[in-house]
């Protein structure tokens, strides 16, 4: 099972399939550190998964006190937060960036915000990931893996098999399975469809 000292953390850019990671590393064995204040919704049926003191851990990581031996869920521009005082495996969720941009765009319009220029967002996204994986290397507390969410749903069980490998080896792989419901797999790119 993950050490217990350890910080299991699901990062990603928003829409990249962090919750549906979170929800298998749960049942997987690891708990998922969560308020459930962000409650299951038509966007995310399952739950967002999400624990709101993560938003403020440049201020305040007090929380990490609770994190250990459990998984959490964290945007990627939050990542560069992560007191260096702790150890961290960073499950990174990475998706098509045209299916990210349609799922955030479908989510906007249902809330009634305003949805932003799609290239400036992508633009803004290329920059963010390339800055962020041009530092990660350096972080020697922070232990990665990248997996991606269209081939979580294309090779279920080749995913969950390195997922488990990074996380100890010790996981309920066949609960973790159980956890993906392809039929939630609505925003799909042409190539991915």
């Amino acid at each position: 099972m993950s050490n217990l000292k350890t910080i299991t953390v699901v990062s990603g850019l928003p829409r990249s399939g962090t919750s549906l990671m979170m929800q298998m590393i749960d049942r997987g064995g690891i708990g998922a550190l969560t308020d459930e204040i962000r409650t299951a919704d038509r966007d995310n049926p399952k739950g967002y998964y999400e624990f709101e003191p993560v938003k403020k851990t440049k201020n305040d990581a007090s929380w990490m006190d609770r994190a250990h031996g459990k998984v959490v869920k964290m945007v990627s521009s939050l990542l560069y937060d992560l007191p260096s005082t702790e150890h961290y495996n960073v499950v990174f969720m990475r998706r098509d960036i045209d299916e990210i941009l349609d799922s955030q765009e479908k989510m906007l319009v249902r809330l009634g915000k305003p949805v932003a220029d799609r290239d400036a967002i992508r633009t803004a996204y290329d920059v963010h990931l390339k800055r962020l994986f041009d530092w990660l290397p350096q972080q020697k507390h922070l232990h990665l893996l990248e997996l991606s969410y269209n081939e979580l749903l294309a090779d279920p069980a080749a995913q969950v098999d390195k997922l488990n490998a990074f996380l100890g080896g010790e996981l309920n792989t066949a609960a973790m399975l159980a956890a993906i419901d392809p039929g939630l797999y609505r925003n799909r790119s042409p190539q991915t469809a």
